[in-house]
């Protein structure tokens, strides 16, 4: 009786067919080892290729990271808007006060042109107290009018201009005439024809006065 033969075992390193196996007839398009012969261009056994791809993206620039970067716009969005809400708040302001300013001026005028309508009053009742000196109880009654209706001028900010005896200034009086008087220096007010006011320190109606000159 013939001994087994025992299974083949490549040894390390070992490759290639079977040595218990006898070679065949060469298959078609391979070669006589069994082996398939490699495709056209491709590089020999253990070489290394490097992988290349014509599709990778290039790196992109700083500039373009920068412009491309969603924080970044969001930030400068958020400045731009920012610029824009400080203008319009400071525009506003600018309007606020042009309109305080106007809402102001139009309530003196207003107050101006009731004071200056009421004047006239005042100084009917004036000539009237004069006129009527000697009739006692009359003259007693109309010029308690008189001072009622200066205090609620007075209340108003309405002021009387002191002119007797002060010195002629062009901006508070307004002279009618002139007089040589030797007892009063020269533009000094010796007589006050009509009364002026001032509604704080606008003038509304100057005192018209008589003013010394050299004798």
């Amino acid at each position: 009786m013939a001994a087994e033969r025992p299974p083949y075992e490549p040894g390390p390193g070992a490759g290639g067919p079977d040595p218990r196996v006898p070679p065949g007839p060469p298959v078609e398009g391979g070669s006589a080892d069994g082996s398939w012969p490699a495709p056209d261009g491709a590089p020999p056994d253990g070489a290394f290729v490097e992988a290349e791809s014509d599709h990778a993206p290039p790196a992109p620039e700083v500039d373009d990271q920068v412009e491309d970067d969603p924080v970044a716009k969001l930030v400068a969005e958020r400045d731009q808007y920012l610029d824009g809400m400080k203008r319009l708040k400071a525009e506003f302001d600018n309007y606020r006060k042009r309109a305080e300013r106007d809402r102001q001026a139009q309530a003196v005028g207003v107050q101006q042109e009731l004071i200056k309508s009421l004047l006239p009053v005042v100084d009917n009742l004036e000539r009237a107290v004069v006129a009527l000196d000697q009739a006692g109880d009359v003259s007693t009654g109309v010029d308690m009018v008189r001072v009622q209706l200066e205090d609620v001028l007075a209340s108003r900010g309405v002021a009387k201009i002191e002119a007797e005896g002060a010195q002629f200034d062009p901006h508070l009086h307004e002279a009618v005439a002139t007089i040589p008087t030797p007892d009063a220096p020269p533009g000094t007010i010796v007589e006050v024809v009509q009364t002026g006011y001032v509604l704080g320190e606008t003038v509304i109606r100057p005192s018209t006065v008589v003013v010394a000159a050299k004798a």
